[in-house]
């Protein structure tokens, strides 16, 4: 059995819009390592170094190595290279340096004792990566109710992943579909809150019924927008006014 295996699932590729089927690869981190993480490794492996020594030597070189990175300078090792970069277009060779659009980054290159060392790892895919994108809970933030309930001209708090609104798709915002089968009622007033994790929208001046929250949008958490709007809707129904409440509930008087 191979000692090192990459595992990895499988996602739409966003920079492709001419081909719907392809997919990007991404690998399944299981875990993150830091200094203390590898000083007890080394402890582990049969040195004699005190572990706080170790953490402590860590640090001083992490601190150094981003000290000359800052400087302008490379770092070089056994497996992989250190350099600035600055990203993004000069619109001429007189051009000043626009934080707007240039950005101060570092890359890595590997070594060629790194290439051959990758070629020890055997790679098992996991198949479609599920997901993550969903409405979690809405609450009517004039009654903090959750239970489904919402007040016509008033937000609501819609939480959950990677639902902000985002892209150019015609289609894309905040509905309210009726579950009589009448049009989508879609949210024009701009929204208050607009995060991957939280919305805040004004509730239309829907009339009472029975609703289904619909959210479609192109938000993905890299830099390109989704290929297609993808639709996310919300599992309990959101009730304005009682259900009902359009017929006289009052006892029949013979």
């Amino acid at each position: 059995m191979a000692k090192y295996k990459w595992q990895f699932y499988l996602k739409d590729n966003p920079l492709t819009k001419d081909n719907p089927n392809d997919c990007t690869a991404e690998v399944n981190v299981t875990d993150s390592m830091r200094n203390g993480d590898i000083a007890q490794e080394i402890i582990d492996e049969g040195s004699e170094i005190k572990y706080d020594t170790l953490v402590y030597i860590f640090g001083e070189r992490d601190r150094i190595v981003f000290n000359c990175l800052k400087s302008g300078k490379s770092v070089i090792n056994r497996y992989y290279q250190l350099f600035p970069r600055i990203t993004g277009a000069f619109a001429s060779n007189d051009a000043v340096f626009d934080a707007k659009v240039n950005k101060l980054m570092i890359d890595m290159i590997l070594t060629s004792v790194a290439r051959k060392e990758l070629d020890l790892i055997t790679v098992e895919s996991l198949g479609p990566k599920r997901d993550t994108a969903y409405i979690s809970l809405v609450t009517d933030t004039l009654t903090d109710k959750t239970d489904g309930s919402i007040t016509p001209n008033d937000d609501i708090r819609v939480e959950g992943s990677r639902i902000k609104i985002a892209g150019n798709a015609a289609e894309i915002g905040v509905f309210f579909v009726p579950i009589d089968g009448k049009d989508p009622v879609k949210v024009t007033r701009k929204l208050t809150q607009n995060d991957p994790s939280q919305l805040l929208a004004r509730v239309p001046a829907l009339a009472d019924g029975q609703y289904t929250l619909r959210i479609v949008t192109q938000f993905s958490m890299g830099q390109q927008f989704l290929k297609e709007p993808r639709t996310l809707e919300y599992k309990t129904l959101l009730t304005v006014g009682s259900p009902g409440s359009g017929d006289d509930d009052r006892p029949v008087i013979e």
